[in-house]
């Protein structure tokens, strides 16, 4: 069934073009997107079931493609719109680092980071690598691993900072348990790399861990 057979004034686009987007739940911003359910599963409730499928918005922000195309019934179309969504507001987000330093946002930055870790059901540990301003030079995912742990080799966290000529950095890695709060192997790993990465003279601004519904910085925390 699609939003039509809804009075109007319960219409997710009425309602949205009458009292703005945030009026909307979150549930009926998807359901814009989707336009039509599936046989047997209204719009709405197909919307529902997907934010429920990769625990809300944090999740599927961070689905691709191919996680996508698990979802029975979600056809190329639905598919593909879906994505080219979640990548507008991957490279917003990107444009906004690289266009400013990424401690004057750091709001900005746990957005981003949530986009990228957030649904992920095994653990990786990523870069933010900066330049001297603190601008935006590149992410990536230098390690994977399994449920619930993953081996970083500071050396090879200095080799791509010096490539990308860094200045600074900020590291980030997420807990596939759901849970943000640092643990006593993460304070560790973070003075290693920091120590590592001041032989070059690259500085660490932050470690940002990466939860089901929120992240953690070090340095609000005053763990650097």
């Amino acid at each position: 069934m699609s939003l039509t057979h809804l009075p109007p004034d319960a219409r997710p686009r009425e309602k949205l073009l009458a009292r703005g987007p945030q009026a909307l739940a979150d549930a009926e911003l998807l359901a814009l997107l989707l336009r039509t359910g599936l046989k047997g599963m209204p719009v709405l409730q197909l919307a529902q079931s997907l934010l429920d499928r990769f625990g809300g918005w944090a999740g599927l922000l961070a689905a691709n493609v191919q996680d996508l195309g698990k979802v029975k019934g979600l056809g190329p179309a639905k598919r593909a719109e879906i994505a080219a969504v979640l990548e507008i507001a991957r490279r917003s987000l990107n444009q906004r680092l690289a266009e400013k330093s990424a401690m004057t946002d750091v709001d900005t930055v746990k957005t981003y980071l949530r986009l990228h870790l957030g649904g992920l059901g095994h653990e990786v540990f990523a870069v933010l690598f900066l330049d001297a301003q603190l601008k935006l030079i590149a992410m990536e995912t230098l390690f994977q691993g399994s449920l619930s742990h993953t081996t970083v080799h500071p050396r090879e966290v200095v080799k791509r900072a010096l490539a990308l000529g860094a200045g600074a950095a900020i590291l980030a890695h997420n807990h596939p348990s759901g849970h943000a709060e640092p643990s006593r192997a993460d304070e560790q790993l973070t003075r290693q790399l920091t120590q590592a990465l001041a032989l070059v003279d690259v500085r660490v601004v932050d470690h940002l861990v990466v939860g089901a519904t929120g992240v953690v910085s070090f340095a609000e925390r005053g763990l650097l």
